[in-house]
């Protein structure tokens, strides 16, 4: 099933069943309270507003039987795969590792580490753990992408000018077509999402292709629709 959506700079193809749906670390620690997002003093309420038109885009994925890739950043409990110029940088109230209010600052394992309720993966979906912005490095997500057949992708997540933008990059060089959803990404700085979006359908789509949710929902068959959150 071939669907076209209308984006910037130009229309965007997809095939459902070449497609995936990539949301990317929805995970407490940036987007709640006491998490790391707010340890470097961010708002992370500003994040909060991705979430209602994701669930409505993962309930339509679901029901086509879309592939689902989930992304959570975080490492492993002796930070061995933490580089130091990450576990130092800034001036965070509490640093990756320490303790905090959902456990131990983005450690695989721990409350603080794992998707937010209201996106949370269903049996069958993927979730790849990852130890940098990027999802390609030092993950399995590649492999699993090719072993799905996948050539396409649907970006949504946090943040958009950081651990999107990395995926989006490192997701052109390795010769897939992404579509990110500007409605569904989300940054703690509101002239970085502007602009971070801007950058990614600049040039013609030097890096990918941008569209509201609301684009890719109509584009999708009704029956896909049936059920979703409004």
């Amino acid at each position: 099933m071939t669907v076209t959506v209308d984006a910037d700079p130009g229309p965007f193809e997809l095939d459902v069943a070449t497609t995936a749906l990539v949301i990317i670390d929805m995970q407490r620690d940036f987007c709640e309270p006491g998490g790391f997002g707010e340890t470097l003093g961010n708002d992370v309420s500003l994040l909060r507003g991705v979430i209602p038109p994701l669930q409505r885009v993962l309930a339509a994925a679901r029901a086509l039987g879309m592939t689902v890739v989930h992304t959570r950043e975080g490492h492993v409990p002796d930070l061995s795969d933490c580089p130091p110029a990450k576990l130092h940088r800034g001036s965070p109230s509490l640093r990756i590792g320490d303790p905090g209010p959902k456990g131990r600052i983005l450690v695989r394992g721990e409350y603080g580490h794992d998707i937010v309720d209201e996106l949370a993966p269903v049996e069958g979906e993927l979730v790849v753990d990852k130890p940098g912005k990027g999802s390609f490095h030092g993950t399995s997500f590649g492999a699993e992408l090719a072993a799905r057949g996948i050539t396409r992708l649907v970006v949504t997540g946090v943040t958009t000018e950081v651990c999107v933008h990395t995926t989006v990059r490192e997701a052109n060089d390795r010769g897939y077509e992404c579509l990110v959803l500007s409605d569904c990404v989300g940054s703690y700085f509101p002239e970085f999402q502007r602009v971070g979006l801007a950058m990614i359908a600049a040039q013609g789509g030097i890096f990918g292709w941008v569209a509201p949710s609301a684009a890719l929902l109509t584009a999708l068959p009704v029956t896909a629709l049936e059920g979703t959150p409004s």
